[in-house]
């Protein structure tokens, strides 16, 4: 009896006519694909800088204001979702193909396909989704542009110019989200890499410059004073040292430099242990002898990184966070259609707000909700009446729960993704072992025999998976309760200097193939 396929395969035809970026028909130039990475890079600064048109920035609020160095986006501006939609949508296939719900076998080339189709289509529904909510509760339009729509359609009939002017930025956000999908296609085809990772690295390298950097002051259109400083660590520091007595200083002078916000001096040396460290783990690794079944003396080794899973699972529970912190705000917002629903609408259990703030101030959302720093926890439970206000004058007992239930969070998350993007990503036992029988080579004193390599391979690339899931959570949540300059988060640290050492490497093994054609078969190349 033959096995019956997925009804996926029912939405192929529609997602065969999606507009896609063509893979290359042979080898792309090392030059070519640097050059195509560039411009894409270039692109993205630019959408971050091309402000939607007809949005009241005055009045609207960012949902995902806590990670947008993470979603690598920028508020009003046509990378206002970011990748959210992108990693939203892998984040529901990865859940329904490791649990079976959707029965495809991602080895098979044909499941693949409408595995990637199905992905594609679920891209466009969570733009639509994360979208329409927030132009209905937090993106404002222009009081000129609504007054301008009214003239045109008239007040009153089926659309009026408040209805179509929210239609008009919809429009923006999808065009954008979508290109951002494309451009990452771009990167991933044509490029090196991945372009998700390209833009969250640009991102979180943008928010630490200008949080280092920055003389603005910290309250925009203000004089600078010692109420006022400059927002960025070094300026800040500068001035504090060259504008304060020395009582000044010993009377907390030194307090506002190492830990008062904005971006105290601890954040900064909490960024610069969190890359150093990350980079040292990124080097260690279990290696594997190879031997090549037909070549006498050619000898390798198979590397099994300490971070196998790399910096996916933290991307992937950021954004799931990101999303629970959106329609937590969403369903407690009087003015949203999603508060009016029974039982979760409104519900303080489920997440309060402050009004005009986007940070949640209570509930399960606050719960789940990454600290920012030493004063957003720590400084509170050694001084509460300092700095209750920062915790919304939650008890000490309440906020070393949220500390303990963001961490295990973060933790168990990051290892249940990492399994499943080992999964869905042909990383596992068994495709490995296909791959290293594929090019030739095989373990010395085992018979050469992919289930053979299957059985070596299962003892460590199911623990390191694990290892690697936890470590990279727990590396995440330590450095977010740690706090980072630029708001760029733990999480965003983690990601950024991640993805510049496997960038690195990714350009090593692309002039490695460059100048040896023969191992483009064992690296997946063409």
């Amino acid at each position: 009896m033959a096995e019956t396929k997925s009804m996926l395969y029912r939405l192929k035809p529609l997602t065969d006519r999606l507009p896609t970026v063509k893979r290359p028909e042979g080898h792309v130039h090392f030059r070519t694909k640097i050059m195509w990475v560039v411009l894409m890079l270039v692109f993205y600064f630019i959408m971050t800088n091309v402000f939607l048109y007809g949005l009241d920035q005055g009045k609207s609020l960012d949902v995902f204001a806590g990670y947008r160095a993470i979603l690598a986006g920028a508020q009003g501006s046509l990378m206002h979702l970011g990748i959210g939609p992108i990693v939203t949508a892998s984040i529901i296939m990865q859940l329904f193909v490791g649990a079976k719900i959707i029965r495809l076998d991602l080895s098979n080339e044909e499941d693949k396909s409408v595995y990637q189709g199905t992905q594609k289509f679920l891209v466009l529904v969570m733009i639509l989704i994360e979208s329409v909510p927030q132009v209905f509760g937090y993106l404002v339009p222009s009081g000129n542009l609504i007054d301008g729509l009214n003239s045109v359609v008239g007040v009153g009939g089926l659309i009026d110019g408040q209805g179509l002017a929210q239609i008009i930025i919809i429009a923006q956000l999808f065009v954008g989200s979508y290109l951002v999908f494309l451009m990452d296609e771009v990167v991933s085809k044509w490029g090196v890499g991945s372009g998700i990772s390209l833009f969250i690295a640009a991102g979180v390298a943008q928010a630490i410059f200008t949080g280092t950097a920055n003389w603005v002051p910290a309250v925009p259109g203000e004089a600078v004073s010692l109420n006022n400083p400059p927002s960025g660590t070094i300026p800040k520091t500068i001035y504090f040292l060259t504008n304060m007595s020395a009582g000044d200083l010993a009377g907390g002078g030194y307090e506002s430099i190492l830990i008062s916000p904005p971006n105290p001096m601890v954040a900064l040396i909490g960024t610069i242990v969190i890359f150093m460290f990350v980079a040292y783990i990124e080097s260690a690794r279990i290696e594997l002898p190879l031997a090549h079944g037909g070549a006498r003396g050619a000898r390798g080794r198979y590397p099994i990184k300490l971070l196998y899973a790399s910096n996916i699972p933290v991307i992937l529970m950021a954004a799931l966070l990101a999303n629970v912190s959106m329609f937590t705000l969403l369903l407690w917002n009087p003015d949203s259609i999603l508060s009016q629903i029974p039982l979760i609408g409104h519900n303080s259990a489920l997440g309060y707000f402050e009004p005009g703030q986007t940070n949640p101030a209570g509930g399960l959302a606050w719960y789940l909700s990454a600290p920012r720093g030493l004063h957003d926890w720590l400084l509170p439970m050694l001084n509460p009446a300092a700095y209750s206000a920062q915790v919304y004058g939650h008890s000490s007992l309440q906020i070393m729960i949220r500390v303990i239930t963001y961490f295990g969070v973060m933790v168990i998350g990051s290892i249940m993704f990492a399994k499943f993007w080992i999964m869905t990503t042909n990383m596992g036992p068994e495709a490995v072992a296909r791959k290293i029988e594929s090019s030739g080579l095989q373990i010395p004193g085992f018979r050469r025999d992919p289930r053979v390599l299957k059985r070596v391979l299962e003892r460590y690339i199911p623990v390191v998976t694990v290892i690697s899931g936890a470590l990279v959570g727990a590396l995440a949540a330590g450095a977010d309760l740690i706090g980072t300059v630029g708001n760029a988060s733990g999480t965003g640290v983690l990601l950024a200097v991640g993805i510049l050492i496997q960038f690195y490497e990714a350009l090593g093994r692309e002039q490695m193939m460059e100048m040896h054609p023969m191992l483009r078969g064992f690296f997946g190349g063409e």
